[in-house]
Parts: structure tokens; C-alpha cells; sequence
């Protein structure tokens, strides 16, 4: 056995899609024996490797049967399946970053854990300067548009942190800046739908996660007829694979789709 062999994991089970994402990026995907089901990035992912867990679930004894040396997880969330594979001997790291400088930190984590801190440290390095370039275009904008991020719709849920920031980033202003910080999703319910109405969004951004965004639905709510982004229609969807894993694709696609939608409003202005 080389000493790459033994210094590195080679049996690598992605209970979440972002370390499936990250390790494809890095050129490491040979390393992967298992992924999560949700995974759809990348989408040559979900052809070539056999799917293992769910979010809060797993097949125990499928993934004993690939043999890992390493298994990676995202969040207390995963907790359980953690405890079941720590038992049966296998090492696992679970990693639970909420911001942009934690999915940037988590990239290089993972490339080190892999053997490949300096691919790591290329690719968050280009990450982050295009995040730098959207940020100085965004600085341009002559003014910032207040948004409205809603995770769920039943109860209205509000975005989580890299969310928040990345709405930053892009050139608006989340109006729910300290629910933001609230890492669990109950903690970011709003018990009064009348409280978007007060803050007064110029634009929605909608990613119901596992189902379409319905921005008609949003708009006929009772009572929200007044919202400036209802009144001039600006509802839109952002996916949310491309905005509510902690991984790079909230980073590209996600910042850039925000990014595209602000820019539009600031065209109309």
C-alpha cells in the first residue's frame, strides 16, 4: 500500500451534496463510493455513484457494505446517522457552517482531509474573487433593494445566514437580518405574515425547498397587496440547489442568479 494510501482517505461515503460537489470540483470524485439522494450536483454524480442516505436518514448497512474510510455530513440534522456509523467503527466528520466564510473555510478543510489542500486553496481562492467581483458591481448600484427571502411557505419561513449575506453580496438588503443568525429553521418562523408587510420588500426571492415556487400564491396572500415588490411584481425563484446547500454552487449559481435579479430591478429604476 502507498503512502498516499495510508495518509488519506480513498472510501469516501457524501451523506450531503456539497462534499459531492466540492470533491468533483477538486478532481477528486474517484474517491466517492456513495452519495446522498438528493444530490444534483454535479449531475454526472447521480449516474455514477450509488445514493445511501437521505438528510436525516440513511441505510446503515448499505454504506457498512461500501466500506468507507471516511464519511462526511453537514449539521446536527445528521446527528443520528453519525452516532449509528461512529459505533460500527467508521471515522466521520460532520461539519456545520452557516456562512460564506464557512463554506470558503469548509472547501479547504475537506480538500486538506483529502490530500488536496492546494487544489483546495486554487478553487476557494477563485471563489472568492467572484465574489469580489459581484460585490464591487453590486457597490455601483445607485440603490440597494430591500428583499424578502422565504425558505418555506408553510409556516413562512425566512433565510438562513449565507443566505442573508449572499443577498448582501449581491447588492440588496435582507429584511430579517437577525433571524438570519438563527441556525435552525424553527427559529426563523415568522408567527405574523403581517411582518413582511411592514417591512416592506422591494423583492421576493422564493426557495421552497423540494417544491415549486408559486410567486402567484405569494402574491395573493391576504393583506400583502401594499408590498412594494407585490405591487410591481417582483417575485421571483431562486432554486434551491443553487442556494440552500452550504456549498459552492450558493456561491456561483445562487449569488449570481441574486445577483442578475437585482441588477434588472436596479435597470427598471
Amino acid at each position: 500500500m502507498t503512502a498516499q494510501h495510508d495518509r488519506y482517505p480513498q472510501r469516501i461515503v457524501c451523506l450531503t451534496e456539497e462534499p459531492t460537489e466540492v470533491l468533483y470540483a477538486l478532481g477528486e470524485q474517484d474517491r466517492i463510493v456513495g452519495i446522498s439522494g438528493f444530490t444534483v450536483r454535479p449531475p454526472r454524480a447521480r449516474k455514477e455513484k450509488p445514493k445511501v442516505s437521505a438528510f436525516t436518514s440513511a441505510k446503515i448497512d448499505e454504506i457498512l457494505r461500501l466500506e468507507p474510510d471516511f464519511v462526511v455530513g453537514f449539521s446536527d440534522i445528521q446527528a443520528d446517522i453519525a452516532r449509528e456509523l461512529i459505533k460500527a467503527g467508521i471515522e466521520v466528520w460532520i461539519s456545520n457552517h452557516r456562512s460564506v466564510d464557512g463554506i470558503l473555510a469548509y472547501i479547504r478543510r475537506l480538500g486538506a482531509m483529502v490530500g488536496a489542500a492546494g487544489k483546495a486553496e486554487a478553487y476557494a481562492r477563485s471563489l472568492e474573487q467572484r465574489i469580489a467581483q459581484v460585490e464591487a458591481a453590486s457597490a455601483r448600484f445607485a440603490r440597494r433593494p430591500r428583499v424578502y427571502f422565504e425558505e418555506w411557505d408553510e409556516p413562512l419561513i425566512t433565510g438562513i445566514r449565507w443566505v442573508a449575506e449572499l443577498i448582501r453580496i449581491a447588492g440588496g438588503d435582507d429584511v430579517f437580518p437577525a433571524m438570519a443568525g438563527e441556525s435552525l429553521a424553527r427559529h426563523r418562523i415568522l408567527a405574523d405574515p403581517g411582518e413582511v408587510v411592514r417591512a416592506a420588500p422591494d423583492i421576493i426571492l422564493g426557495s421552497w425547498c423540494g417544491k415549486r415556487f408559486r410567486p402567484e400564491k405569494v402574491a395573493a396572500r391576504e393583506g400583502w397587496e401594499p408590498i412594494p415588490a407585490v405591487r410591481a411584481g417582483d417575485l421571483y425563484e431562486i432554486k434551491s440547489p443553487i442556494i440552500l446547500q452550504p456549498g459552492p454552487a450558493a456561491l456561483t449559481e445562487g449569488l449570481e442568479a441574486m445577483h442578475g435579479i437585482f441588477a434588472a430591478w436596479q435597470g427598471r429604476r
